[in-house]
C-alpha cells in the first residue's frame, strides 16, 4: 500500500528561481533565505520519497484565461520546464508517475471532486522553484513528481475548506494504491503579498506566522477561514495559501469523516522544520516540514 509520510510547505517566488539559476544564492540579500532551506535539503536526502505530489498554481503558462481548471492533475510521463517569457529555467525535465496519477484521478473523482486530467503540460516556477529549494541543482530530480494545479488566479477560486477536504480525498486515494510507495505531498504558494494596486508590496508577518501556527495545530479551523480574510490580511495574492491546506488535509492526523475520528486521534504530526523570512522579492517566504507519526 502506498502511504503519505510527510508534507512539505513552501513559497514559490519566481525571483528565487532566478537567484538560483544566476548563481546569486550566497549574495547578502539571498543568503539568509537559502540558509533556511539547508536543513530541508539534507532532510530530503535522508527521507527520500518514491513520489512527490506537488500542489501548485499555474501562472498563465500551461493554462490561460481561455481555460482555467479549478483542480488539474498531471497524468503524463514527463513535463517540460515552461518558458515564462525569458526562456525555460535550466532545470531538469520533471518525470511524472502516470500510473499513480491516473489512480488518484479515478479515486478522487469518485469521491466527488471534479479534476481536470492533463496529459500534456509545461510546468512553471510554481512547481520548479520548490524543487530547486528542496533539491538544489541536480542533473535529474530525485523522484517522479505528480503536478497538481489549483486555480488561485481567476475568481472564483476554491475555498480553504474544499482544498482541505480534497487533501483528505488524495490521502484516501494514495492509500488505496496497491504498491508500497513512500509518497510526500508538497503544498506551495506565496504567503502574504500583493502585486498591484495601492497595497502593492503588502507583507503581513503577524498573519503569516499565525497561519503557520494554525496550520500545524488546528488545520480544521483554519480551513474555515473565508477568502475575504486572506485578501484583507494577506493581500490579493495571499489567497495562494489555500493550496497549503490540500497538503495539510492529506496528513494522517486529519479525520476523513466522522467514522474516522478515532483513527485520526491515534496519529499526530511532528514539526521537523519551520522557517520564515522577509523579504524575498516583494513577498515573505514561509516553509514547513511535517512528518506523520
Amino acid at each position: 500500500m502506498a502511504k503519505i509520510t510527510a508534507s512539505v510547505f513552501t513559497s514559490h517566488v519566481p525571483a528565487i528561481g532566478a537567484a538560483i539559476d544566476l548563481g546569486k544564492t550566497t549574495e547578502p540579500y539571498w543568503q539568509p533565505l537559502f540558509k533556511g532551506y539547508e536543513w530541508s535539503k539534507q532532510w530530503l536526502k535522508d527521507n527520500p520519497p518514491d513520489v512527490v505530489i506537488l500542489v501548485f498554481n499555474d501562472h498563465a503558462t500551461a493554462f490561460s484565461l481561455d481555460m482555467i481548471p479549478t483542480f488539474a492533475i498531471g497524468t503524463a510521463e514527463a513535463y517540460q520546464p515552461a518558458d515564462e517569457g525569458w526562456g525555460p529555467r535550466p532545470v531538469p525535465v520533471v518525470q511524472g508517475h502516470a500510473e499513480l496519477a491516473a489512480h488518484i484521478a479515478h479515486s478522487v473523482i469518485q469521491q466527488d471532486f471534479d479534476l481536470t486530467i492533463v496529459n500534456k503540460m509545461d510546468v512553471d516556477h510554481g512547481l520548479t522553484v520548490p524543487l530547486s529549494l528542496m533539491c538544489g541543482q541536480p542533473e535529474a530530480w530525485p523522484c517522479p513528481v505528480i503536478p497538481f494545479a489549483v486555480n488561485v488566479v481567476q475568481y472564483p477560486v476554491p475555498s480553504g475548506q474544499r482544498c482541505f477536504n480534497l487533501g483528505k480525498a488524495i490521502r484516501k486515494a494514495v492509500e488505496s494504491y496497491d504498491e508500497n510507495l513512500n509518497v510526500q505531498i508538497w503544498g506551495t504558494g506565496g504567503m502574504s503579498h500583493q502585486l498591484q494596486g495601492p497595497r502593492a508590496g503588502l507583507i503581513n508577518p503577524v498573519f503569516d506566522n499565525a497561519f503557520l501556527d494554525q496550520l500545524i495545530s488546528d488545520p480544521a479551523a483554519l480551513a474555515a477561514k473565508p477568502h475575504i480574510d486572506y485578501v484583507r490580511e494577506a493581500g490579493s495574492e495571499g489567497i495562494e495559501l489555500v493550496m497549503w491546506l490540500i497538503a495539510r488535509g492529506a496528513m494522517s492526523d486529519v479525520a476523513y469523516d466522522a467514522a474516522d475520528l478515532d483513527a485520526a486521534k491515534a496519529h499526530s504530526v511532528k514539526v521537523k522544520h519551520r522557517f520564515y523570512h522577509v523579504p524575498a522579492s516583494n513577498t515573505a517566504v514561509g516553509h514547513l516540514i511535517l512528518e506523520n507519526s
